[in-house]
């Protein structure tokens, strides 16, 4: 279970305590007990007990449905937008459930289906002001996807752990404050919602190449045990902070109940820090107000006269919106004023920050983006600012991006600076990623075509996707009648090219630019085998189990999600799940092995969202080798392993 810090504006829960529920959990139901855990924002618990009461022949509408939600609230996008795939198929599935889903495939970085579940929502509501935004950001993030900028974005592991890390502020000599999760061995206060510590502020050193490392809480008086702290942000001088906190206390707080449970919500506030004869003098921001609103994540403008902030105080067009205040003469700050409809929307500004170059740089989840709250740049000052640009892929992605923050100032592009994102591939909830642009010395490239592998004929229409071997998006592009792709590489690095068709079977291959020492475009083509052809068999490559074993591996289990991306992409496909053994061993017991390791496949497939009633098991031991390997003749360890397969066989479609 984890929170989205990036939200602290919004109001923040914690547990405080358990009401008398009345039944103990031996006499709450397998359905009570799975709501209880979902009310209590428990999803990751309550998981496995939806996941029992969906595997029936005719599931509940709403058991799918909490399943779902579960999903993407822990960030499972893949069994989320499996799930979702479900249950917008029920005639009395909300329209919400569309626009939750539509987020969920943007997650996903699938921007084409989103589309196509935002249009539906549009014609089936007549509402299609609401996804607007959603759809213009489907379109425009292909583009973007498949035409991304030179920018390399570095996750900065030195710092990151599996908590959450964010809001990075450069300071002089190498230094740099960032806001994070400390450890919960320390001895510092646990969060009852999260199960970690309270957000402290920590140092770091920066290194020239931006690489951060040595990380170490501040211990500073600011970093009191009993708030939320952060993010900090500091004058050219030092001697001033901005820090945003969270009283967790019972001040200026209400209580909400949430099923047989309360909490207490909680604003934000601003504190101001004062370097005064070797101690920090504090001061309340005189515009805090947490019985009625949030205030924080502040920024100071280069001049150093007005203050930049965050805060859904009356008067915001949305949720939170960028607001400002003006340094006096004699050191006060002007009543708050509201940054303008240019930049502040219906949806949420949040993390402003005045780059080095003067120009403003905020996230926000109200423009056409691509998903989660995006990174864009606006030129201006106070209320008045330029139309926001979208600072496009990779610095933005289909998570949240914020918190960005320049360090260099180049003359034609974001030069090197820090932001903080929840996207794919990270150490854990947000971290700290650096940005540079790296021109490099030599030029390296992939080209290639897909084509149909039953006909050998060109196959247009293709989603082509190319990930780093740590599953990081490198980039997608949709093929035109020519079946072509074209990506640029890096060096020294190992890649993924998948090729994705509806009722096609996908095609992947590796690619490496490991000891390229000179300039070279690789070719490497795909091909995809036709689904809709009853009878064919298509073998599942690499599905291995452990020496008479039939439980599904972590290995293998990411190679059958490709298995369950295909029968949630064809929703009319049924198949047959075979698995097939070598002669080693009677014949009898590799017949019920076989059984058992083609059954945990189906199962598998099962807990990923797809119906029990699309799939057949069946296990054939070694009635059906590949080879001359039978019974008596002596075979190497390799032509025993090609009698080893798991095969997909169409039934229907």
């Amino acid at each position: 279970m984890n929170i989205n810090f990036k939200y602290l504006l919004l109001p923040l829960f914690t547990v405080l305590l358990f009401c008398n529920e009345g039944k103990t959990q031996e006499q709450l139901s397998l359905r009570e007990r799975a709501k209880l855990k979902y009310d209590s924002y428990d999803y990751a618990q309550a998981i496995p007990a939806y996941l029992k009461l969906v595997d029936v022949k005719v599931p509940r509408m709403a058991d799918i449905e909490k399943l779902a939600y579960c999903y993407a609230q822990i960030n499972d996008y893949e069994a989320a937008e499996n799930w979702f795939s479900r249950l917008v198929t029920y005639p009395e599935s909300k329209d919400e459930n569309l626009l939750a889903y539509g987020a969920v495939l943007k997650s996903n970085f699938r921007y084409k289906e989103a589309k196509k579940v935002f249009e539906n929502y549009a014609q089936k509501t007549g509402d299609g002001k609401k996804v607007l935004n959603d759809i213009i950001g489907c379109d425009s993030a292909q583009v973007w996807l498949s035409r991304p900028t030179a920018h390399v974005i570095k996750n900065e592991a030195l710092v990151n752990t599996v908590n959450s890390e964010f809001s990075l502020f450069p300071l002089a000599a190498g230094k740099a404050y960032y806001t994070g999760e400390a450890e919960t061995s320390e001895s510092v206060s646990i969060s009852g919602r999260t199960g970690h510590s309270y957000l402290r502020v920590f140092k770091a050193e920066r290194a020239e190449n931006s690489t951060l490392s040595l990380p170490m809480l501040d211990v500073a008086p600011y970093n009191d045990g009993s708030y939320h702290v952060g993010p900090v942000v500091s004058n050219k001088a030092g001697d001033m902070l901005f820090v945003s906190r969270t009283y967790v206390g019972k001040k200026d707080s209400e209580i909400e109940i949430v099923g047989k449970r309360k909490f207490r919500t909680n604003n934000i506030e601003l504190y101001i820090y004062i370097a005064k004869d070797g101690k920090w003098e504090m001061k309340p921001f005189p515009y805090n107000n947490v019985s009625s609103y949030s205030l924080g994540q502040a920024s100071l403008s280069q001049d150093e006269k007005t203050l930049y902030f965050s805060s859904d105080m009356p008067g915001s067009l949305g949720g939170t919106d960028i607001w400002y205040s003006i340094l006096q003469n004699d050191g006060s700050w002007s009543k708050p004023e509201n940054a303008g409809n240019s930049i502040n929307t219906s949806g949420n500004e949040m993390f402003p920050s005045i780059g080095i170059d003067g120009v403003l740089y905020y996230s926000s989840n109200g423009l056409p983006g691509m998903g989660g709250l995006d990174l864009f740049v606006t030129q201006g000052e106070r209320n008045s600012w330029t139309k926001p640009v979208n600072l496009h892929y990779p610095i933005n992605s289909p998570g949240d991006d914020f918190a960005f923050i320049k360090t260099s100032l180049p003359s034609a592009d974001l030069g090197m600076g820090y932001l903080s994102s929840n996207r794919k591939g990270g150490k854990g909830g947000d971290d700290i990623y650096s940005f540079g642009i790296q021109k490099p010395k030599i030029i390296l490239a992939l080209k290639g075509v897909s084509y149909n592998k039953t006909t050998g004929a060109i196959l247009p229409l293709t989603d082509v996707t190319l990930l780093t071997e740590d599953r990081r998006l490198v980039g997608k592009q949709l093929t035109a009648d020519s079946g072509k792709y074209f990506f640029e590489l890096d060096k020294n690095t190992n890649y993924t090219l998948l090729g994705q068709k509806t009722k096609y079977y996908s095609d992947s291959a590796s690619v490496t630019t490991v000891g390229l020492t000179k300039s070279d475009t690789l070719e490497v083509n795909l091909y995809l085998q036709p689904l809709f052809v009853v009878g064919t068999r298509i073998e599942i490559k690499n599905i291995h189990y452990n020496f008479d074993k039939d439980n599904i591996r972590p290995d293998a289990a990411k190679i059958l999600d490709e298995t369950v991306r295909i029968m949630r992409d064809n929703p009319t496909l049924e198949i047959e799940m075979g698995s097939h053994t070598d002669s080693r061993g009677s014949d009898i017991y590799n017949i019920d092995l076989s059984q058992r390791r083609a059954q945990s496949a189906v199962n598998y497939l099962v807990s990923r969202g797809i119906a029990r009633s699309r799939m057949k098991a069946k296990g054939y031991g070694e009635t059906q080798l590949v080879n001359r390997c039978k019974n008596g003749v002596a075979c190497s360890i390799a032509e025993h392993q090609a009698n080893r397969r798991t095969e997909f066989k169409i039934v229907k479609y």
